[in-house]
């Protein structure tokens, strides 16, 4: 077989596989996972099914083309599960470690497992809980940027909103490939892109500034428009900014100021995720947020002692909520 000919059943295979149905798990059922799942439902290219704590007939989505109903299976048990061909892991990273049991039952070779959650270092933190030989694990993980903004209304029902014309950003590799091409004909967009790395730390930069902040304050993003807080915003960026360029993020000189305009120009209303958390007691995702930023940059010899003030206070009112919580649900599973 000639190089044409072999280049052409390659063309031909991918683009059979970008057609093929796929089994697809979606873990979690906050703002993401509900979003994720609706959108790949609404395409009706795949069998999708909701791994959650309690049953859910069907999801309401509210859009800017407006409001709907879509139907989804759920599964509350690991038990229930079987092997999928897409595991998409829309938990707060901090709950990670407790969907090791869905993980065992939906993974198999073959599988793959995006990281739809916030931070840097997914790879490290999902791969060791795959039931799969550690190098086959690290390389069924795709990490992946969620520029959506999704705030769960209901158990059964979220508001998504758009941010721009791109949903999710994957690395520009064979599996975010694979995952941008399962969204295709859905709600959902999943762009590769050969910076990754950059766009998970300017991702990382917004959640460095809106979070903190917003949880610290009990208030929604106006509160970034106090002359002081505008500040303390900057310098929290200047460490950050510092940080992700000692990881390889290619960032512009004036990186910070154009991040605190980006984030002053959304609207005031918007809450944040460690916000809403916050207002119900419940654990902050502060370590893969803040908590990344101050260990990456002691690994590296970056001071950010802006982000540590922060890190403490923010640890101290996630452990409280944590503490409160087990006392009155003890036993209670924290994933999906």
């Amino acid at each position: 077989m000639n190089a044409d000919l072999i280049d052409a059943t390659l063309v031909d295979a991918t683009a059979a596989a970008s057609l093929a149905r796929q089994r697809v798990a979606v873990i979690g059922a906050g703002g993401v996972g509900l979003s994720v799942a609706a959108c790949l439902a609404l395409g009706a290219r795949h069998d999708v099914v909701l791994c959650a704590r309690a049953p859910i007939e069907d999801i309401g989505i509210d859009a800017a083309e407006g409001s709907r109903r879509v139907p989804v299976r759920t599964l509350t048990d690991p038990a229930q599960a079987t092997a999928v061909d897409w595991v998409l892991l829309c938990t707060k990273a901090q709950d990670t470690a407790s969907v090791a049991p869905w993980l065992a039952r939906l993974c198999a070779p073959g599988t793959r497992v995006a990281a739809l959650q916030n931070g840097v270092g997914h790879v490290e933190r999902v791969a060791p809980l795959l039931p799969l030989a550690p190098r086959a694990a690290a390389a069924a993980v795709v990490p992946a940027v969620v520029y959506f903004n999704a705030e769960r209304l209901a158990r059964d029902r979220v508001r998504f909103g758009e941010a721009g014309d791109r949903h999710l950003s994957v690395p520009d590799d064979e599996g975010g490939r694979a995952l941008s091409r399962l969204f295709e004909g859905s709600r959902m967009n999943a762009r590769p892109n050969a910076d990754f790395i950059t766009l998970q730390w300017r991702k990382m930069l917004l959640n460095a500034v809106a979070n903190p902040i917003t949880a610290l304050t009990r208030q929604r993003m106006a509160v970034l428009h106090h002359s002081d807080v505008r500040a303390l915003c900057m310098d929290v960026l200047d460490e950050a900014v510092a940080v992700g360029r000692a990881c390889g993020a290619r960032f512009a000189d004036d990186e910070a100021a154009n991040m605190l305009a980006t984030l002053l120009a959304l609207s005031p209303a918007f809450g944040t995720s460690m916000y809403a958390d916050c207002m119900h007691d419940r654990p902050l995702e502060v370590n893969a947020l803040t908590g990344a930023i101050v260990e990456t940059g002691a690994a590296l010899g970056v001071p950010t002692p802006v982000n540590r003030t922060l890190l403490a206070l923010l640890r101290a009112i996630s452990d409280a909520s944590a503490a409160a919580r087990e006392a009155s649900t003890p036993g209670q599973r924290a994933a999906a």
